[in-house]
């Protein structure tokens, strides 16, 4: 049986409700294989990263799922936009998110292309109606797209999906959790890249190929 990775939650040291143990009991329950806890950041908090790996080496020592530390670089100025992604690097995110230029949010225009410049960053979350040089640019730096399942960030999923394959940009499924609710089973996950416009190859590819392709770049798997 398939397991998913889901490379985009949110913890109670963000906006979720969960605390990271809570969010790993019920994700490993629904038969994932690893998620990463990426808790929203800006220069605020950025430096309170580390505060979640106690609870995640226990976790990972002694539950059958792997949890990863990461943050998502939120709702910042695009001038600091690779500040804060290299900062949350440098205090142990395996993976950064940036909140990318949602359709249901007021996110500063300019943030997609900020985010896909930066050496630092690893995915672009929710990327809404993200421009054909900005994908390109996307795939040049191996910056992975995400094809969201949260309510609201999905309602550019079939755009993102188009340009993608267009562009050949590798896609990822993310759930962006922030309660019970929102988690997801494997095969929800592979109707939600169908309903995106994807071939029944290309939802394979971002459900198990590229998640897993992209955490063995880390040494995570």
């Amino acid at each position: 049986m398939n397991k998913r990775i889901d490379l985009h939650m949110h913890s109670l040291f963000s906006d979720g409700e969960l605390l990271p143990s809570e969010l790993a009991r019920r994700a490993a329950n629904l038969n994932h294989e690893v998620i990463a806890i990426t808790d929203h950041v800006d220069y605020s908090n950025v430096e309170q990263i580390p505060q979640i790996q106690k609870a995640i080496d226990d976790i990972n020592a002694n539950w059958n799922i792997k949890v990863v530390l990461g943050a998502e670089v939120t709702h910042v100025p695009t001038e600091s936009i690779d500040g804060v992604a290299k900062k949350a690097k440098d205090l142990g995110a395996q993976i950064v998110v940036v909140h990318g230029e949602t359709l249901n949010e007021p996110v500063i225009e300019g943030t997609n292309y900020a985010a896909v410049n930066s050496e630092y960053v690893d995915i672009l979350g929710h990327p809404g109606l993200i421009t054909y040089e900005e994908a390109q640019i996307a795939k040049e730096n191996g910056i992975y797209l995400e094809i969201s399942a949260r309510s609201g960030h999905c309602l550019g999923n079939g755009h993102v999906a188009n340009i993608a394959s267009e562009v050949g940009n590798k896609l990822l499924v993310n759930t962006d959790t922030h309660s019970p609710d929102n988690l997801i089973t494997f095969e929800k996950s592979y109707e939600i890249a169908l309903g995106a416009g994807l071939s029944k190859k290309e939802a394979m590819a971002a459900i198990v190929d590229n998640p897993r392709e992209l955490l063995k770049s880390k040494g995570i798997l």
